[in-house]
């Protein structure tokens, strides 16, 4: 982007997580020389905004940032609740209970972690993970 190009986003849940990124997002841009046009909200900003504009653009950006942590709180809910169902039980386990202890005895002695990663289809971390527990 250059000086004298506008953003264009749908809306203003789009370019920041919260109200503090949103706020920065835009002025830095506006700090460039960068206009943003958020689409959804008809609102455009240059960086010569009104104090109404900002009063605007705040409101919504926090009712934004509100209505996001409602939705985060409700998935919180219904994953919880579907484990207490039994419905969700989350990722199978990359190895058996038999293939974990091998693991760990073969890595105990000091064999080389990556050729046993790769030898039992696992990524480094994970058999890191099989280890530590």
């Amino acid at each position: 982007m250059r000086e004298g190009d506008t953003v264009v986003i749908h809306s203003l849940d789009r370019l920041g997580r919260n109200l503090d990124d949103l706020r920065k997002a835009v002025t830095d841009l506006n700090n460039r020389g960068i206009a943003v046009e958020f689409l959804k909200e008809h609102m455009t900003f240059t960086g010569d905004d009104s104090s109404l504009t900002r009063l605007m653009f705040n409101m919504l950006a926090s009712f934004a940032e509100f209505e996001r942590s409602l939705i985060r709180e409700r998935q919180r809910e219904g994953l919880a609740l579907a484990k207490k169902k039994g419905v969700y039980r989350g990722r199978k386990p990359s190895l058996t209970a038999e293939q974990a202890q091998v693991l760990r005895k073969r890595a105990a002695p000091g064999e080389q972690k990556a050729a046993l990663a790769r030898e039992f289809g696992v990524s480094r971390e994970t058999l890191y993970q099989y280890i530590r527990t």
